[in-house]
């Protein structure tokens, strides 16, 4: 049976998601929200 306090012990976070994190923080993406606007605006016109 797995210790899962133990386990949790020996976890070590990935630098590669730490890089990510930053580079997703820093560009300017696009949600859900600004898509919905844009097909509606396209409707619209």
């Amino acid at each position: 049976m797995l210790d899962y306090e133990e386990e949790l012990k020996k976890f070590k976070p990935s630098l590669e998601v730490e890089d990510i994190e930053d580079a997703v923080y820093q560009e300017d993406l696009s949600d859900m929200t600004d898509l919905l606007k844009q097909v509606m605006d396209q409707n619209n016109k």
